[in-house]
This record gives structure tokens, C-alpha cells and sequence, in this order.
């Protein structure tokens, strides 16, 4: 048999399939698992989102086959959103693509503008979607470190000329995933100059924007003058309001690109959920206290797990995004060895940071989206057992 195609072939198991097989395998054999290896929120979807799509699931309007760039209300919604937050105009029509969730866009914008043999510039580490999505249409990656002495950013003078030259796309991500880490708006002048001289698009894929902590307040790549010639950007409603499952999130921005994209969309799905969508719109003009309330939620838990950390010897900066902690291996481990030893001493899953790229060796990220009695618990397993292992 000649299956699967070679394309395929070289795509390595998803990171959390493997997780999740392993944990099943835990579980059947009687261990008490505490997973803080994947990113999915515990906390409910607000009951006013809920209701909301309750109320437009009963329209019979609303259960035809959807629009794939999505419906005026959700768009409408997202242009307002970034006026609101940001001071940028967007133009609802043009500059505004609904998506089947970010994921999704951010792997179709990768054959949308490249080409077999073209360079794409990923941040290592990030989310591996980025790399798998670029080996699936049979593009190269190239991978910027991000490096803690480099607070995390991409050093762009450091990818080589001819690397440059064949690049179609460079992806960025803040706050980060894995790394947790932030910027503010001069990073991202200088990005947008970067892609401005060497004529490479910009996907900045912005899903924690919303999950912030004290006063930091997470920056768009499009408040910087001339973005929209050159970047988009994608967002998300699964991390902002817990709704991992509606699989709603948009991408705004260049609207050639938006264009481009949504002919290859147009060719391969039909569109989310109308009801899911105005919902969507819904949470996006609605009561904002519950992110509020959530990323207190998250701060608790963050300053739970730090202390925690700190006991066995591991410690970390507290983030100002995301509800990830990013934190470096004590000495004398690998990442996997690491990670195996948490698991067997303690029940708790954490992720290697090797599993997001070649530079996240040495590193380990811990997902802060479980309950809080179940979080508290997997910190004091932590403290009470990996002593002797560290130690």
C-alpha cells in the first residue's frame, strides 16, 4: 500500500494526541491524573453567552447553511471590538473574516500565500501548528529562537539573507504560547518594518489577547501605522470567554490576504454555526466583568503554581498574559526527563518545551486550566514529593 502520502508521512503525532493516549493509559491503570499539559479552559462559558445561543438556535433562519466569511453581526462585532479596544477601524466587510476557530485560519493562511519550497519564519517555540501547517503544504520552516535573554522575541537580523529572501510569511504570537511572554507596541514597529523592507506578510496570531493580568494590557499588531499593508491578525473567543468548543474566531487586517484566504475557505468549508456566531457577536458587545473575573481566576492559580514551583527550586517571572507558566528545567534534566519524573511521582501531566520546537529544550510549560482544588492539589503533590527527586 502507497498511503499515507509522503506529505503526510512527515508529520509527527499531534503533541496532545500523545498526551491524552498516555494519560488515558494512566487513568486505566488507577492513577489519579492531574493534567496541566493542554490549554483548554475549565471555567464555563458565561451563562449570558449561553443563553444567547440558545435564543438564535431556535430561529429556523439560523439553521441554513452559514456564509463562509460570516455573518454581519459577528463581523460587525469584531470591527467594533478592535475600535473599542484598540482605536483601529476596521472595515466589517473587507477587513473581517470569520473562522472555524484560529486554529483553523492560521493553518489555511499558510497555502494561501505560499508556495511548495517557501520559506516560513516560525518563532521556536510556538504553537506547533504553525510548523505542521508549513510542512503540509510542502513549505520549509524556518525557526527564529526565542530566547529568555532575548525577552522572547524573534532577533529578525539574525535570519540569514537567503532565508529572507525565499520567506512568504512569518508568524508571530504575544502573549505567547508557550512562553507566556509580552510585548509592547515597539516590538511590533519593529516587525511591521521588518516585514515592510523584506516584503513578508505577517500573521500575528493573538489568541491570549484578552488573558491579562494587573495592568498590562496585551497591544494589537494593527495599531501600528501602515500594518494593515502588510499583517493580519488572528483572534479568538475560546480563551477570552471559555468557549473552546464553539470553535469561533476571526482574522483581521490586510484585506488582499483576508481576500486571498477566504477563496481558499470558500473551496473547503462552508462556515461556522450561524447560532455560534451570534452568540459570538453576542459576547464581544455584551457584559465584559466575566474576563475580569476569569483572569483574577487565573492570576490566583498563576501565584499558586509559582509558589509551588519555588518550593522544589524552579523560579520563574510571574506573567503578565496567557495562563501558561513557562519555566526552565532544573539542572541535570532534559525536558522529557523532566516531564516523565513529575508525572511518576506526582500523577501531574506537564508539557516538555521541547514539543514546541528545538529551542524549548530545557524548558517546561504548565497550563493553568483546571479547577482550583485540582490545581492546588497537583501543587502540593509537587512540593511534597519532588523534593527527593530534585533535591
Amino acid at each position: 500500500m502507497n498511503f499515507p502520502s509522503n506529505r503526510i508521512g512527515q508529520i509527527p503525532p499531534y503533541l496532545f494526541a500523545e498526551i491524552n493516549k498516555k494519560k488515558a493509559e494512566m487513568i486505566k491503570a488507577g492513577v489519579d491524573i492531574i493534567d496541566l499539559g493542554i490549554g483548554d479552559p475549565d471555567l464555563p462559558t458565561p451563562k449570558h453567552i449561553i443563553d444567547k445561543l440558545t435564543e438564535e438556535a431556535q430561529d429556523p433562519k439560523n439553521l441554513k447553511y452559514p456564509s463562509f466569511v460570516g455573518c454581519p453581526e459577528f463581523k460587525q462585532a469584531v470591527a467594533d471590538f478592535y475600535f473599542r479596544e484598540y482605536g483601529v477601524i476596521l472595515d466589517p466587510e473587507t477587513e473581517v473574516l470569520a473562522l472555524i476557530g484560529s486554529k483553523e485560519g492560521i493553518a489555511h493562511i499558510v497555502p494561501t500565500l505560499i508556495d511548495p519550497g517557501d520559506y516560513v519564519l516560525i518563532p521556536d517555540p510556538s504553537y506547533p501548528v504553525y510548523r505542521m501547517a508549513t510542512l503540509l503544504a510542502n513549505g520549509q520552516c524556518h525557526h527564529m529562537p526565542l530566547t529568555k535573554e532575548n525577552n522572547f522575541v524573534p532577533d529578525f537580523e539574525a535570519i540569514p539573507k537567503a532565508i529572507v529572501e525565499r520567506s512568504k510569511l512569518m508568524f508571530l504570537n504575544y502573549p505567547g504560547n508557550p512562553t507566556s511572554a509580552t510585548v509592547e507596541l515597539p516590538f511590533f514597529k519593529r516587525a511591521i518594518a521588518f516585514a515592510e523592507k523584506h516584503k513578508i506578510p505577517i500573521a500575528h496570531d493573538s489568541a491570549y489577547n484578552m488573558v491579562t493580568f494587573d495592568s498590562y494590557k496585551a497591544p494589537s499588531i494593527l495599531q501600528v501605522e501602515g500594518a494593515k499593508e502588510i499583517a493580519v491578525e488572528f483572534g479568538s473567543l475560546s480563551k477570552t470567554y471559555s468557549m473552546t468548543g464553539f470553535r469561533i474566531g476571526y482574522v483581521v487586517g490586510n484585506r488582499e490576504i483576508i481576500k486571498a484566504l477566504s477563496v481558499l475557505k470558500s473551496n473547503t468549508d462552508t462556515g461556522q454555526f450561524t447560532p455560534i456566531q451570534k452568540a459570538a457577536a453576542y459576547a464581544l458587545n455584551g457584559d465584559q466583568s466575566c474576563v475580569t473575573q476569569y483572569n483574577q481566576i487565573y492570576k490566583d492559580r498563576m501565584t499558586a503554581m509559582l509558589d509551588g514551583l519555588k518550593s522544589i527550586g524552579v523560579e520563574v517571572e510571574p506573567p503578565k498574559g496567557s495562563f501558561f507558566i513557562w519555566a526552565p528545567v532544573p539542572s541535570g534534566y532534559t525536558s522529557a526527563e523532566f516531564v516523565t519524573n513529575v508525572l511518576e511521582q506526582t500523577g501531574v501531566i506537564i508539557t516538555p518545551g521541547n514539543a514546541f520546537g528545538p529551542s524549548g529544550e530545557g524548558y517546561f510549560r504548565v497550563s493553568l486550566s483546571v479547577p482550583n482544588e485540582r490545581l492546588y492539589e497537583a501543587v502540593n503533590r509537587i512540593k511534597q514529593n519532588l523534593k527527593i527527586v530534585i533535591g
